[in-house]
């Protein structure tokens, strides 16, 4: 169908330090359209100096990569159900955990859109049932193992 591309690029100045383990993670993520993100290791795992919080980490990114798709498909859904959706926030959350084989892993995604309308909103039902469609739609959700958990916020 089609092919996503996204250049992740990293130097370093200090080879000695590389090899001491006290190197920078931080790097760019370069995407097609000219954007450029400064990425890092989180903070959580690798310590400062040689992380950046002001930088995104890859378990933020993928963590915007659902919220974002989710986002998208329910804009489209509430579109096609008549809804006028004016402003969409979500304050996501991922849970990084150890599992039972030792590995890591984000095991749960909760998505906690608060969405404002123009003119008529959706009920509970209905808000429950576009979400359960984006959910169902998203290609990050489709792709990922993770637990994917959706609250509305009032």
């Amino acid at each position: 169908m089609s092919q996503h591309i996204a250049t992740i690029a990293w130097s370093n100045d200090d080879p000695e330090g590389f090899r001491k383990g006290h190197y920078s993670r931080v790097h760019e993520w370069r995407f097609d359209g000219g954007v450029t993100v400064p990425g890092s290791a989180s903070p959580s795992v690798v310590r400062a100096p040689w992380s950046s919080e002001a930088a995104v980490d890859p378990e933020e990114g993928f963590l915007a990569a659902i919220s974002s798709c989710h986002m998208l498909w329910f804009l489209d859904f509430a579109r096609r159900a008549g809804f006028a959706p004016t402003s969409y926030e979500d304050e996501a959350a991922a849970d990084l955990d150890k599992c039972d084989d030792g590995k890591v892993r984000i095991t749960k995604v909760c998505l906690k859109p608060r969405v404002a309308w123009d003119g008529k909103a959706p009920d509970a039902a209905a808000l429950d049932h576009l979400h359960h469609q984006a959910h169902e739609a998203c290609f990050i959700a489709n792709s990922i193992t993770s637990e994917v958990t959706v609250t509305p916020r009032a």
